[in-house]
Formats: C-alpha cells, structure tokens, sequence
C-alpha cells in the first residue's frame, strides 16, 4: 500500500484495527524518512543544534536518537554543535 493510502486507513476510524496498523505503518515511514534527512542534513554540514532546531527538539534529545543510528562514514560535528 502506498504512503497515501495508508494515511487515509489511518485517518478513517471506521475500522479502529486496520487504522491502528496504518498508524503503526507510517510512524515507521517517517521515522526511517525522518533518519534519512538527519543524515542527509549531517552530510550538509549541519550541527545537531540545527537539526534540533528543524525537528523541533533540543539538541541533546537529536544527538541521544540518532548519534548511533546513523551511517558511521558520516563526518558528524563535535563539542558545542
């Protein structure tokens, strides 16, 4: 099923067991987009205060999520960024 239709079961409280595994599904989807962007951002250049900053987080709470995650070939900033 693809990422359009998988919202529109998920926004659809008709069927609360096909919803919640729609719901399931696209935490998943942005979670694996949302560890691509944080890596396309650290290839940028972008410190983890930006990428905070852009996701709504603090700084600290960005490096503890994804400082292990991902892609170790990535030059990742260091102290006070």
């Amino acid at each position: 099923m693809e990422p359009r239709q998988i919202a529109k079961t998920a926004a659809d409280t008709s069927d609360p067991r096909s919803g919640l595994r729609a719901v399931a599904s696209l935490r998943v989807l942005a979670d694996t987009l949302e560890l691509a962007q944080v890596e396309a951002a650290l290839r940028e250049g972008m410190s983890w205060q930006d990428i905070a900053a852009a996701l709504g987080v603090t700084r600290q709470a960005a490096h503890k999520k994804y400082s292990k995650r991902i892609d170790p070939r990535i030059p990742v900033p260091r102290r006070n960024q």
